[in-house]
């Protein structure tokens, strides 16, 4: 039974979901004013017809007060005598009343009709059989109240009220009948009066809300036609934005994305470009090298086999930075633990040594326990430090730093090398850029970038903070010192520092003149600071 009463709703919404949000929201607003016309205009009548019956009730009850109140006085006030008669008491009851619309009067004498109405009044109760049958049956003794009756003519409220006359032995009734069919028939014509211009307010009010819904919807139509007409070549479609209401502020959201996701095509396909113009060269020269290899000569073979292993080496880096990159975005790409950066700093420096034959040394070290990922920023910083090793040479020097200042968390790398443009910067940080001619490595350019989606990643950034260029003359002695300790880049990962205090713990054991302690050439796990 569940189930039959349910199919019904069930077909009805599938049907409603085929209509358009215009049509629904129309729908929504005729069915609410209907609703509430039917509701007013039914309360309305309602108490017009309790008001139309007491206001009966009151005129049938004052005139027979006005009766009573007449008889009581017991004067004819034609003669000023009592009255003689029980037919003088009802003429002048009949003559005194004047009947309102839909009334009528009558006076009968012993069950007869002896008194009737003017001829100018429009309701005839004398012309009723059923009414006067039911007249002439009145008991006399019975209090007098208001009665209803139903006929084949009409339905009648009427009071009957019994009149004696002393010395008179003749029983009469002063009748005063309303027609309460007809005076509830005036209140049908004022309800279908309502009912048609009900009507003509609901069609006024379903053009007028279909234009207004159509103009709150336009912003939902134009994402609509955005959307078709955006494909996988061109998203530079926009929708138009105007005022300032909720839906100009989900026209400008969409837009937003629509931003986002023309950058991200974008930069998927330069990703792509870019992932094929770095595999193709190295494909190109293993497959250049085994065309060419002669099979007979085991020198030649040992020699493409090398050359093929070092470009396999190269595209396994390029993919496995590849990797890390997609993964920026993951929820468990950083992991943050409590760390002391005072020890990481000191690992990091034994995991670098093997890098190259560099003057290793650190100018500052911060004893302070900070929240990150421990590896990922391991990896970050030993990143800076191969690109220091691969654009300086052999006995350069390279320090490296780790302090936390104002509640942020600094590691550094500052090599003598050629420098960096500040303007260069942003570029650098992109996938595939490689610094200019004197800073150019053989990698993919996607060591950078990876150091800033992991700064990114810990809600912080890779900042440039570049020495001077050197002069044109190289300096010499104390001078090429005081250049030594300038010249080169700094590049900082600038990450904030949970959990620790603001001031700066960093400090440097045994400082040489530029505030570091030097160590020479690569060596075995020799801490450097705090011993």
């Amino acid at each position: 039974m569940r189930t039959t009463v349910l199919r019904p709703f069930a077909r009805w919404r599938a049907r409603r979901q085929h209509l358009s949000v215009r049509t629904r929201v129309l729908a929504a607003v005729l069915a609410l004013a209907a609703l509430a016309m039917v509701i007013a205009g039914a309360t309305s009548t309602l108490l017009q017809y309790q008001r139309t019956d007491v206001r009966i009730d009151d005129s049938l009850t004052r005139a027979a007060q006005d009766l009573r109140d007449f008889a009581a006085t017991d004067l004819d006030p034609t003669t000023g005598k009592p009255f003689a008669s029980i037919d003088d008491l009802l003429y002048l009851a009949v003559q005194r009343r004047a009947p309102a619309a839909h009334e009528g009067v009558i006076a009968l004498v012993n069950g007869v009709e002896k008194w009737l109405a003017a001829p100018t009044v429009s309701l005839r109760l004398e012309a009723d059989p059923e009414l006067m049958r039911r007249l002439r049956s009145l008991d006399p003794t019975v209090t007098p109240r208001l009665q209803t009756i139903r006929t084949a003519v009409t339905e009648y409220r009427f009071v009957a009220i019994p009149v004696n006359v002393q010395g008179d032995a003749a029983q009469g009734f002063f009748v005063v009948a309303v027609d309460r069919s007809a005076e509830l028939r005036a209140l049908a014509v004022s309800s279908r009066s309502y009912v048609v211009v009900a009507l003509g307010s609901l069609l006024i009010i379903a053009a007028v809300s279909w234009f207004v819904v159509g103009a709150l919807l336009r912003p939902i139509r134009l994402l609509r036609d955005t959307a078709r007409r955006i494909t996988e070549t061109d998203q530079s479609e926009r929708i138009p934005v105007t005022g300032r209401d909720d839906l100009a502020d989900l026209a400008r959201t969409v837009n937003a994305m629509l931003d986002r996701v023309q950058g991200a095509f974008g930069s998927q396909r330069r990703l792509l470009d870019d992932v094929g113009h770095e595999l193709r060269t190295p494909l190109t020269i293993v497959r250049g090298h085994l065309e060419l290899m002669d099979s007979t000569s085991s020198a030649e073979v040992e020699s493409t086999r090398a050359l093929a292993l070092d470009e396999l080496d190269r595209m396994q880096r390029l993919v496995d930075d590849l990797v890390t990159l997609a993964t920026v975005d993951r929820p468990d790409f950083v992991r943050p633990t409590p760390t002391d950066l005072g020890r990481l700093t000191d690992d990091v420096l034994d995991k670098a040594r093997p890098l190259g034959d560099r003057h290793w040394q650190v100018e500052a070290r911060a004893d302070t326990t900070v929240l990150v990922d421990e590896q990922r920023l391991t990896q970050a910083w030993l990143q800076l430090i191969a690109n220091a090793v691969a654009i300086t040479p052999p006995g350069a020097r390279i320090r490296i730093g780790s302090a936390v200042r104002e509640g942020r968390a600094l590691v550094w790398v500052h090599d003598d090398g050629p420098g960096i443009q500040p303007e260069d910067m942003p570029r650098l940080l992109q996938r595939f850029e490689r610094g200019g001619s004197a800073r150019r490595t053989d990698g993919a350019g996607l060591g950078l970038p990876i150091v800033s989606a992991i700064a990114e990643a810990h809600h912080g950034e890779v900042r440039l903070d570049s020495s001077p260029p050197r002069p044109e003359v190289e300096p010499t002695g104390a001078e090429n010192d005081r250049w030594g300790a300038l010249a080169g880049a700094r590049l900082v990962i600038d990450i904030p520092a949970l959990g620790v205090p603001l001031a700066d713990d960093a400090r440097g054991d045994d400082a040489s003149p530029d505030g570091a302690r030097a160590i020479s050439g690569p060596s075995t796990t020799e801490r450097l600071v705090g011993r």
